[in-house]
């Protein structure tokens, strides 16, 4: 753990939520354990911390109304569907500089790899030719990913970006915090908690349905709240499911989520695998495509594609790259599974 606590300023409550839970994580479930008590108090900590409501849409410019109209008008295409988000924060402190890069090489892995339509893939970039990846487009994306949902469709989220953690006041975590996402704007329209992620792209599953998110962000570990997370150490499932009981599962589809680290890790925006060494990019995406890549003539399974991720990871380690992380910390870590219900990590992994 870092001797160096950073923080990001709640656009709502004007408090300050730290990354460093080994510091805060009692004083938020004690908190936690009061406001619940407390007959209503907990939906003000709820409103208090991140509204899920979309802002008020008054408050938007024509061109923001247009950019999000296009996307609620976007084609619901059958079979393979996949949202990519990569958000860079230009002109912000905490810039990304291979977020880009990653999503447009997400994109050519799906197309050539896995045989997605050009037409199924939508991008939320920091690129002039697509809608920016703020608060208001990535969850009208999110709903355009799930919409009309059938048995036999492929649903895939892919996320680049900064992640962060907040306290939660429901009982939903174990370990006492909520993990978010960081649009471009969330300095001011605030993140997206998991919670809202659960609701919007996990509970709308249809029977036959298989989505899978894999998530580049730091604290991504169970960002999509599911029941179960797999242990490599042990090759067995381990019980995820919220203390408050809450129902986190599917309406009988399956998701699958991979994510950059754990809840309470910081994931890597490192050029350290770069050829030229200047090309910046995520360490868990490109560990990931180069996995994917290197096995076209066999079959790669959630186990090997798992392994194939921490053996590049390790080897790195070694070689003491300088890998950066969110705020210029270095951090390189393991990839994380997470599911919506337990299954043979054996199992081919196809998207």
């Amino acid at each position: 753990m870092s001797s160096t606590t950073e923080h990001v300023c709640c656009p709502e409550c004007q408090e300050f939520v730290s990354d460093d839970s080994d510091t805060h994580i009692q004083s938020y479930q004690e908190h936690a354990k009061f406001t619940s008590d407390a007959k209503g108090l907990h939906h003000f900590c709820r409103n208090m911390f991140h509204r899920r409501d979309m802002p008020d849409p008054n408050s938007m410019s024509s061109y923001e109304k247009t950019v999000l109209e296009s996307i609620r008008n976007w084609e619901i295409t059958k079979g393979k569907r996949a949202l990519l988000c990569g958000v860079t924060y230009d002109k912000q402190k905490y810039k990304l500089k291979g977020t880009s890069y990653d999503v447009i090489s997400m994109r050519e892995l799906l197309i050539s790899r896995f045989r997605f339509p050009r037409r199924s893939i939508r991008i939320l970039a920091e690129m002039d030719s697509y809608p920016h990846p703020t608060k208001r487009n990535i969850q009208e994306a999110l709903r355009w990913l799930v919409k009309d949902n059938q048995p036999g469709d492929s649903l895939v989220f892919y996320f680049s970006g900064h992640g962060l953690r907040q306290p939660d006041f429901f009982d939903d975590e174990i370990d006492g915090f909520d993990e978010t996402i960081c649009p471009l704007d969330f300095s001011t329209a605030g993140m997206i908690v998991d919670n809202e992620i659960n609701d919007t792209i996990v509970r709308p599953l249809k029977s036959g349905v298989k989505l899978h998110a894999i998530i580049d962000a730091c604290h991504s570990g169970t960002i999509l709240d599911l029941p179960h997370v797999y242990s490599t150490k042990k090759n067995a499932w381990i019980d995820n499911r919220p203390p408050s009981g809450v129902f986190k599962g599917t309406s009988g589809g399956h998701a699958i989520s991979i994510s950059a680290c754990e809840d309470d890790q910081l994931a890597s925006d490192t050029s350290a695998f770069s050829e030229s060494g200047k090309q910046m990019e995520g360490a868990m995406t490109y560990t990931f495509r180069k996995a994917l890549w290197e096995n076209t003539n066999t079959k790669v399974t959630y186990a090997s594609l798992l392994a194939s991720m921490q053996r590049d990871i390790q080897a790195a380690k070694k070689k003491c790259f300088n890998l950066r992380g969110l705020f210029h910390r270095e951090r390189l870590q393991e990839p994380l599974l997470s599911s919506s219900k337990e299954f043979d990590v054996n199992e081919p992994f196809v998207l």
